[in-house]
C-alpha cells in the first residue's frame, strides 16, 4: 500500500504510540467469530450438565398449564398474573444459561482486546448512514471476506447436521411407540452432538479468523519511513531543537565551572592539551575536589584564567591525564591518586609561603 501524502511503501512495523491511538479511537483487532465459538460452546456444554434439569422444568410448567385450563378465567387482571408468574417460572428456568452466555461474550472479548472505552465508535456520524458508502462498502474486500466466513459456517453445520440425522436416521421409527419424554430426550441428544461438532469446527475458523484480523490490523497499522520520522519528533522533541537545548545547557555549565577556577588552588595542565583545576579545603573536604578540568580551547581558557587570577600551573602530564580521565567534575580525587595530588598540593603550599 502507498502512502498518499508521499507516494513512501508503508513498509515499518507500527510504534506503540500509533497503536495505542487507534486504540483510544477503538481501532483494535477483533474478530466477532471468537464471542460466538466461545458462547456456542460454554452454552451447549451448560446444556449438556443442566439440560435434564431445563426439561423436566419446561415440562412441568407446560403441565401446569395444561391441567389448570379450566381453572383460569379469562380478564385482564389474571391475564397480567399468568403473564408474570409464566415469564418468572421461564427467566428461573433459564437463567444458568443466560448468565453463561452473557459472562461468556464479555470475557471472549475482554481476552481479544482488554477493557475498552471508545466513545468515538459509537458516536453517531453521517457517514455511517452515506448511502453511497454504505454501496460501496458492499463490494469490499471486508464484506467478501464476511461473506466467505458466513458460507462456509452454513455449510458446515450443514454437513455435520445431515451427517448426525443419517447416523441416528434407523432409531427414529422405534420411537413412534415411545411415550413423549424419550422422543424429546432422543431430539435433544441428536441436537446437543450436531451443535457440539459444528460449534469445534466454528471454533477453528474463530482461530484462523483471528489471526486473519491480528495481521490485517498490523498491515493497516504499518507506516512509512517519513511517518516514524514524525513520530519520534513529535514524541521526543525536534532534533534541531533538542540539539540547541544541550548546547546551551552545556555553555551555562561551561560558565560555571570557568567561575570556579579562580577558587582553585593548582591547575594541573599536560601543558597543552589537558588542563584540570583542583581547590582542598581540610576543614571542608576529606579529598581535593576537581572544581574544572577541559581538553583543547577549553583548557586553554582554564589556563588564561588560572594565570588572570595568579592561580599556580604545574606541568604533570600522567597526573593530568589521569584527573582528566578518571575523575568526574566536582567530584573526589580516588584513592589511587592521593600521593600524586598531595605532592603537588605540598608543593604549591610552600610556594605560597615562600611568595608571602
Amino acid at each position: 500500500m502507498a502512502d498518499e501524502s508521499s507516494g513512501q511503501e508503508k513498509t515499518e512495523q507500527p510504534t506503540p504510540r500509533r497503536i495505542s491511538e487507534a486504540r483510544k479511537k477503538g481501532d483494535v483487532a477483533k474478530s466477532m467469530e471468537v464471542p460466538s465459538a466461545a458462547v456456542l460452546l460454554t452454552s451447549l456444554l451448560t446444556l449438556y450438565l443442566s439440560g435434564e434439569y431445563i426439561l423436566k422444568q419446561s415440562m412441568n410448567l407446560v403441565s401446569h398449564y395444561l391441567k389448570n385450563t379450566g381453572q383460569i378465567s379469562v380478564n385482564p387482571a389474571d391475564i397480567a398474573f399468568l403473564t408474570r408468574e409464566g415469564m418468572t417460572m421461564a427467566a428461573t428456568i433459564t437463567l444458568p444459561l443466560m448468565t453463561v452466555i452473557v459472562l461468556t461474550g464479555l470475557l471472549a472479548n475482554f481476552a481479544q482486546i482488554g477493557a475498552l472505552y471508545a466513545p468515538d465508535k459509537i458516536a453517531p456520524k453521517l457517514s455511517k448512514i452515506n448511502p453511497i458508502q454504505g454501496f460501496s462498502n458492499l463490494f469490499s474486500k471486508q464484506t467478501l471476506a464476511q461473506t466467505i466466513k458466513s458460507t462456509l459456517k452454513v455449510l458446515v453445520i450443514t454437513l455435520v447436521a445431515y451427517h448426525e440425522i443419517n447416523k441416528v436416521l434407523p432409531g427414529i421409527l422405534p420411537l413412534m411407540d415411545q411415550p413423549p419424554y424419550p422422543i424429546l430426550a432422543f431430539m435433544a441428544r441428536t441436537a446437543f452432538w450436531i451443535f457440539f461438532k459444528s460449534a469445534l469446527v466454528i471454533a477453528v475458523l474463530a482461530a484462523a479468523d483471528y489471526t486473519f484480523q491480528r495481521w490485517q490490523f498490523t498491515e493497516k497499522m504499518k507506516m512509512t519511513k517519513q511517518e516514524v520520522k514524525e513520530e519520534a519528533k513529535q514524541t521526543e522533541g525536534d532534533p534541531y531543537v533538542k540539539g540547541r537545548i544541550r548546547s546551551i545547557q552545556m555553555e551555562m555549565a561551561r560558565r560555571r565551572m570557568m567561575a570556579e577556577v579562580p577558587k582553585a588552588d593548582v591547575v594541573i595542565t599536560n601543558p597543552t592539551h589537558l588542563a584540570v583545576a583542583l581547590r582542598y579545603d581540610s576543614s571542608k573536604m576529606n579529598a581535593p575536589l576537581v572544581t574544572a578540568k577541559g581538553a583543547g580551547l577549553i583548557a586553554q581558557r582554564i589556563k588564561e584564567i588560572a594565570l588572570e587570577n595568579s592561580i599556580p600551573l604545574m606541568e604533570d602530564k600522567p597526573l593530568a591525564r589521569a584527573l582528566y580521565q578518571e575523575v568526574d567534575l566536582n567530584k573526589s580525587i580516588p584513592v589511587n591518586l592521593f600521593q600524586a595530588v598531595a605532592e603537588v598540593l605540598a608543593y604549591v603550599y610552600s610556594l605560597k609561603k615562600k611568595t608571602a
